[in-house]
């Protein structure tokens, strides 16, 4: 695998509104990038008190473990759309309400260690998968919550999002600041 073979997206392979995720993303090797951000995340996690684990850092926002189960499903959708076209289908996947996602999942009552085992096994999942897409399979898309997108333009987008939202956890849930 190498850079070359799911490069950076153009604009015209996603929505406009993720380009501030890929944005986020370093130039180079996308699978690379998503198995060294599994361990950055993982130690991340690992150091977050478990006091902190049901904060909110303001009435309505969504709790640590609500965050982390969010990043859950997003990734699994990602991947799941990636895995779509790259096989070839051409049916239109509808968008998610992740509001509604998050009240639907049991995830404010499981502890934190066990929804970092759960995404932590689900990237491992999707780095060999990634992993195994050619520069074909890359460039395949359709059109998924109503915008056109390309393989490679998922994988990027699942890249920039864990960054954003680590950005968040270690701002607005541990306080730290850049």
């Amino acid at each position: 695998m190498t850079p070359e073979t799911l490069p950076r997206p153009g604009a015209g392979e996603y929505n406009e509104y993720y380009h501030r995720y890929i944005a986020m993303v370093p130039d180079g090797d996308i699978v690379e990038t998503l198995r060294r951000e599994m361990a950055e995340t993982q130690a991340l996690l690992a150091s977050v008190p478990a006091d902190r684990e049901a904060y909110r850092y303001a009435e309505g926002k969504w709790s640590l473990r609500e965050v982390l189960g969010h990043l859950i499903d997003t990734e699994r959708l990602f991947a799941f759309r990636a895995l779509w076209f790259a096989r070839g289908e051409v049916a239109e996947m509808s968008g998610m309400d992740q509001e509604a996602w998050v009240r639907q999942s049991n995830v404010a009552e499981r502890p934190l260690h066990d929804l970092a085992e759960e995404w932590a096994a689900l990237r491992r999942a999707n780095v060999h998968m990634f992993r195994s897409f050619d520069a074909a399979t890359g460039a395949r898309g359709g059109v998924a919550s109503g915008f056109d997108v390309t393989v490679r333009a998922l994988v990027w987008m699942m890249a920039g999002h864990e960054l954003h939202h680590r950005v968040l956890i270690r701002r607005d849930y541990l306080g730290e600041t850049t």
